[in-house]
């Protein structure tokens, strides 16, 4: 298992194909490819297909990793280009899938602390979600306003209420076959099998997930909760060599969690494979651009939550029409605030200038890469920390706005892995060593600095090195600077930011019912709330439209239509839903 994928050598003997166009992208050797045979040019719409799983670190062959076969991942990355340098914006999954969907940086915009909705007994806090400026709107919203059909399948998780124009369809069921003929669409499928709790035992996969394979189906059934172990597909064999990363103990117990870890990838990839399947039985193969990543780092204690690479780094997979760039590796850092920008470029749309990541694809790709990625990382679950970190392609540099605070909390969710109960019997025991003590400690250092290439495990602080005095400032200018420009404030009280973000309200801000507007037979659609999206649905004949229409401007309704509207400003509650005949 590879922690860092900034250190890992990419495996030889991926296919590379002629379409080897772009100066700068390497081959598995490392050896840029100088030649241009042959341009490809891209739809002008293409389709986009998300592939989001769970809780994954570099643990796959094309990045390193060959404990487990991955067919179906291995011929996407022979047909597309890896990405060893995607990073999420926390280690954990609801605020990096915050800044995916916005652009955002979660701990800008009040999202960054995990749960808002929950825990609340612990916090003294109403439930509450993020609240970004009001210029912003879902990625997927965007695209559906440039004519896409856009699905989720099925997690959400944003922290916040997503509105009610943010997808055609967000279900188990929503797939891209229900669209109109022609339609471009937006595609995101999430895979579940390899997040923590897949470790928990008794072990067994969710039976939801077999819905992956009768995608589009609406009459498919599935049992509630997840397999038994004796149910469960086994892919690799229980007593496989796994290569234990430094801080966790070589154990009976840790072996078991790796060889579930692997077994869930395993799964996962079937999934994958199944989905692919269908796209290429519909003849969309080469009309689709297809993205593989997870939403953050590994499962394993000391990965998840944390904001080590092994906590951030996911693994990215892009696929283009006609196998373009096939076999080649971009080694640019890529940040999870730069999807929302990139998807806009790569469907031939400028991306607005609040986004605060950068297009790294596509006709408005930004003509410098990006140089540092920016992590946070605050409450989780009923305990609060406050910790912000920024890298470049070797160095890391982390702030402990907590010193007096041991980096380990003791998070209930967490415990249920198998592996953090035998790391907290062997710690109580004398058993750990010095390594795998480290995050133990009672306090932390107020900063650190990690050589992520000759350190990949992030176990040796060179912030008090002379040697690195350079870059340690350097990288503490540009945490000061990344800070002050998106409005972070790290270490406030999660009160004061709420009391910030409902502008010292006592209840959760909502949003103005809409007014409608009919002139001659066309009809507007006002609110008063900034920034609201406003989605309506025509009504004929008794027959209410399955989706709500993203509303951009005036529209002409048909004598008798009835009309249903709603506005919804990101953050707010929704307005009511105001129905009108016509």
């Amino acid at each position: 298992m590879i922690d860092s994928a900034i250190n890992i050598k990419i495996r030889t003997g991926l296919f590379i194909t002629l379409i080897m166009t772009i100066i700068g992208c390497k081959n598995e050797t490392g050896e840029k490819n100088s030649s241009k045979i042959k341009e490809v040019e891209l739809p002008k719409k293409p389709n986009i297909l998300c592939l989001v799983t769970e809780d994954m670190g570099a643990y796959l062959p094309m990045f390193g990793d060959s404990t487990i076969a991955t067919p179906n991942l291995s011929r996407l990355a022979k047909e597309g280009v890896i990405y060893p340098n995607l990073f999420s914006t926390s280690g954990v999954c609801a605020p990096s899938r915050a800044a995916i969907a916005t652009g955002m940086y979660p701990s800008g915009i009040g999202a960054n602390h995990m749960r808002t909705t929950s825990y609340t007994e612990v916090t003294g806090l109403p439930k509450y979600g993020a609240v970004p400026p009001p210029e912003v709107k879902m990625i997927s919203e965007l695209l559906r306003g440039k004519g896409y059909y856009c699905t989720n399948n099925y997690k959400t998780d944003y922290q916040f209420k997503e509105p009610m124009t943010a997808w055609d369809d967000s279900s188990p069921y929503a797939h891209w076959r229900n669209r109109k003929n022609e339609q471009p669409f937006f595609a995101v499928m999430n895979f579940t099998d390899t997040h923590e709790s897949g470790l928990f035992e008794p072990y067994g996969h969710r039976y939801i997930e077999e819905r992956h394979h009768h995608s589009g189906e609406r009459d498919f059934t599935w049992k509630p909760g997840k397999m038994t172990e004796d149910e469960t597909p086994k892919h690799l064999p229980k007593d496989t060599d796994f290569d234990i990363p430094p801080y966790l103990p070589d154990t009976e117990i840790v072996r078991r969690d790796m060889w579930k870890l692997y077994n869930n990838i395993a799964e996962m990839d079937r999934q994958v494979g199944a989905v692919l399947k269908q796209l290429e039985d519909d003849g969309l193969l080469d009309n689709t651009i297809i993205f593989f990543y997870g939403d953050h780092g590994g499962p394993l204690p000391r990965q998840k939550r944390l904001i080590y690479d092994s906590g951030l780094n996911t693994p990215m997979i892009v696929r283009f029409p006609n196998k373009w760039k096939a076999g080649t590796v971009d080694e640019q850092l890529v940040s999870f605030v730069d999807f929302a920008p990139t998807l806009l470029s790569l469907t031939g749309s400028n991306p607005p200038e609040y986004l605060q990541g950068q297009a790294f694809l596509g006709e408005f790709k930004t003509e410098e890469e990006r140089k540092y990625i920016h992590a946070a990382a605050d409450r989780f679950d009923g305990y609060t920390d406050a910790i912000r970190a920024v890298r470049d392609k070797r160095f890391k540099y982390i702030r402990n706005y907590r010193p007096e605070q041991g980096y380990y909390l003791p998070i209930d969710y967490r415990e249920q892995i198998p592996t953090m109960q035998e790391l907290l019997r062997l710690r109580d025991t004398g058993e750990l060593d010095s390594i795998q003590m480290q995050w133990f400690r009672k306090t932390k250092d107020p900063e650190e600095l990690f050589d992520c290439v000759n350190d990949p495990h992030e176990l040796h602080n060179l912030a008090n090195d002379p040697k690195y005095a350079t870059r340690l400032k350097e990288l503490q200018t540009e945490m000061d600077r990344w800070i002050a420009e998106i409005g972070d404030q790290p270490n406030l009280p999660e009160k004061e930011l709420l009391n910030q973000l409902w502008n010292s309200a006592e209840a959760q801000p909502l949003t103005a019912n809409p007014v409608l507007i009919k002139k001659d037979n066309l009809v507007s659609v006002n609110c008063a709330t900034e920034g609201a999206s406003i989605g309506y649905k025509l009504i004929n004949d008794g027959k209410v439209s399955e989706s709500w229409s993203v509303y951009s401007g005036p529209f002409s309704v048909e004598k008798n239509t009835e009309i249903e509207v709603q506005a919804h400003r990101i953050g707010f509650k929704p307005s009511e839903i105001i129905r009108r005949k016509f």
